[in-house]
């Protein structure tokens, strides 16, 4: 039976810290969110709002029907663009199909720009001199690192390649010398590359798609998939027939979604302190 990779836990120990940093800062720091009016994004909204209230971070956000025309979206954050008092954004994915994903990245201000996701700084590991890229994939990592297993030589897989978990995710595992695979739409035998890994990450969006038998014995499992199935919150991992085979498991909810919410506040408060420096991307 695999150990539990509590994510409130996590998220509280960071909680911790990033309060005592607020509290030190001489202003307030604003992060906007732009969401979409879906179950899943109605949840994680949420969740941010709060965190945000605990820390002492101000919020303006706004949403949108899943019918929305581009142009509201692009003005939207534009506008965003201009204000001085806004020092962060986050966009809410996946966008609905009329949305550009790759042009609403382009268009937010490298300044403001949270995740990483702008032209800009998408290649960068380093955002000036503070850690900035996609928050979820810094809480894959992070949730990683409490299970205390190096990394280094281990067979990881990735299961989806989306730009703010798939990829992200699979750079940060080389950076810590695991051999890492990424499986996405094309992906033929996508058993067999689950049944190999050590560490599996899953983002995919698509419920209980990874089966407990396909899972390695011993193996880490990271589950962000963020489901709504019949008024319940489930992955995109058989939760419990995995964790029958898993060392360590995360699960859903409470798993990678506390954590990604600290790193949103947490890379707030870090372009926060650049835009008040005067830093900007190198």
């Amino acid at each position: 039976m695999g150990t539990i990779l509590d994510g409130k836990a996590i998220a509280a120990r960071l909680h911790d810290a990033l309060t005592r940093e607020v509290a030190a800062l001489r202003g307030c720091p604003r992060l906007a969110i732009l969401w979409f009016e879906t179950p899943s994004s109605a949840l994680y909204r949420k969740a941010q709002c709060r965190q945000a209230a605990s820390l002492g971070i101000a919020i303006t956000d706004a949403s949108f029907p899943t019918d929305v025309e581009p142009d509201a979206v692009e003005a939207r954050i534009l506008e965003w663009n201009r204000d001085p008092k806004i020092h962060g954004m986050f966009v809410h994915q996946p966008m609905p199909a009329q949305i550009n994903p790759q042009r609403i990245s382009a268009l937010i201000d490298p300044a403001k720009d949270i995740e990483g996701i702008h032209p800009q700084n998408s290649a960068r590991r380093f955002f000036a001199k503070a850690r900035i890229g996609s928050c979820t994939a810094l809480a894959v990592m992070e949730l990683i690192e409490a299970t205390g297993m190096p990394l280094e030589g281990k067979d990881a897989v990735v299961v989806g390649h989306s730009e703010i978990v798939g990829r992200p995710v699979s750079m940060l595992l080389l950076d810590k010398l695991a051999t890492t695979t990424i499986c996405h739409i094309a992906t033929t035998h996508l058993e067999q590359h689950v049944h190999r890994a050590d560490v599996l990450v899953v983002a995919v969006g698509k419920p209980q798609l990874i089966k407990g038998a396909w899972i390695k014995p011993g193996a880490i499992v990271i589950d962000v998939g963020i489901n709504v199935v019949g008024g319940r919150v489930v992955g995109d991992v058989e939760f419990e027939a995995a964790r029958q085979r898993a060392a360590f498991i995360s699960p859903v909810p409470g798993g990678v979604g506390p954590v990604t919410v600290m790193m949103v506040m947490k890379n707030t408060v870090e372009a926060y302190k650049l835009q008040q420096q005067g830093g900007a991307a190198a």
